[in-house]
């Protein structure tokens, strides 16, 4: 009989056997599962899958929700970023509070009970755009949960705003803000992200600005990109200072690991940069989710897969990798698309049941906070409007129509007042 134990060392094994005892793994611990050959990530994989099931049960959860990137525009300049342009750019667009709110309002007609909303950094931005915004989407859907900006979109306000990000979070909670997306993140490295991301937040301020939402009630996600210029060794460092802060706050919903889509992103033409691996491997991301589970599966119950980086084959094999969520069907995702994602901008809802059941899970539609609102037991359960759209880029938009329409185009402050 396999025992998925036989592939490892004996300071390994012990490792993965205090794990599935219920006990927090060291930094040397952790260290002992980096580098390991191909038979040992499937195993490794098998045990994260024994520990998942111990912590959530068979159940995978999927979000109905609708991402909002209302502008690319940004001062950044980040080499991983596909997505930004600068002001001068042809492409660069900015939608307008009425095309938002229309967007909004389409999503909560399609079932949607999320939307996300994150967007570049726009120069010379009104310090209370976000808070206005926010205001504006909580007052005419007040029972949609609004998940927005990221900590450096909530440094940028409270720097347009002179005024500090703890102030500037309290005021987004006044306006209706509901939970916080923990992207920015990249790896929490500094570093290395003063290669990867010069002028980037930095490691300290991101962790800060993570502290003082939480300090608020107001919750958020995390996230690590990895198949970059990181090592292994950074993926560890990265979970576990995601686990001492959740120890300190228990603000965390779940830890989301992004594999870098690298086809478009900037440093891919870098020569003094790019290298001959952009982008992690198959095993690679195995690794990543099985020690995610198994570093942080007891402080943080939700473990992602996400189909829109990792597409929907992958995704399903994460299910059986310590995942036991698939995120949203995000419609309009533009970010990865940017960046040569082709895994599509929407996934339905029965195609997320499906692919669920092929794993041999239950699905169960959540909200933000992970309360289920629905249970299946088939897969031709499929009363949900989204199933039925057969053309989602003609009736949602795409990023593409967005950076060539005309009635969209970014004009920059000085010659034009932002709405």
């Amino acid at each position: 009989m396999l025992n998925p134990f036989d592939e490892f060392q004996p300071s390994q094994r012990e490792a993965l056997e205090a794990a599935l005892s219920d006990h927090e793994l060291s930094a040397d611990q952790a260290y002992s599962l980096l580098d390991l050959t191909p038979r040992q990530v499937l195993s490794l994989s098998l045990v994260a899958d024994l520990l998942r099931r111990q912590q959530c049960g068979d159940q995978v959860s999927y979000v109905v929700n609708r991402n909002i990137n209302f502008t690319n525009v940004c001062i950044k300049s980040c080499r991983f970023c596909a997505f930004s342009r600068d002001h001068r750019n042809e492409e660069g667009y900015y939608l307008d509070f009425e095309e938002i709110l229309r967007r909004v309002d389409q999503a909560d007609a399609f079932g949607a009970t999320e939307v996300c909303v994150q967007a570049g950094l726009p120069p010379k931005m009104e310090g209370d755009l976000y808070i206005r915004l926010t205001r504006a989407i909580k007052e005419k859907f007040p029972h949609i949960h609004i998940h927005a900006f990221s900590p450096e979109e909530v440094l940028y306000g409270a720097v347009r705003s002179k005024c500090s990000t703890l102030e500037y979070l309290q005021e987004l909670k006044k306006a209706g803000l509901d939970t916080l997306p923990g992207t920015s993140a990249e790896v929490l490295d500094q570093k290395l992200r003063d290669t990867l991301a010069p002028g980037r937040i930095t490691v300290e301020q991101w962790k800060q600005i993570i502290r003082e939402a939480h300090s608020l009630g107001l919750r958020t996600t995390s996230t690590m990109m990895f198949g970059h210029l990181e090592t292994q060794k950074h993926w560890v460092d990265h979970m576990l200072t995601l686990r001492d802060m959740q120890s300190e706050t228990g603000g965390f919903t779940e830890f989301v690991p992004l594999g870098f889509v690298y086809q478009e992103a900037p440093l891919s033409f870098m020569k003094e940069l790019k290298t001959d691996s952009l982008g992690p491997s198959g095993h690679e991301v195995l690794h990543v989710h099985a020690l995610a589970r198994i570093l942080l599966g007891k402080s943080f119950r939700n473990i992602q897969a996400s189909w829109v980086k990792e597409g929907e084959k992958l995704a399903s094999l994460l299910l059986t990798s310590g995942c036991n969520d698939l995120g949203g069907t995000l419609i309009n995702e533009s970010i990865s698309t940017a960046a040569g994602a082709r895994h599509g901008q929407l996934l339905s809802p029965s195609r997320l049941r499906k692919i669920i059941f092929e794993a041999g899970r239950e699905p169960v539609e959540r909200s933000t906070l992970y309360k289920v609102l629905k249970t299946f037991t088939g897969d031709n359960e499929t009363d949900d409007a989204l199933d039925k759209v057969e053309n989602a880029d003609q009736l949602f938009g795409s990023y593409r129509a967005l950076t060539e329409a005309k009635e969209n185009r970014f004009v920059h402050p000085n010659k034009l007042s932002l709405r």
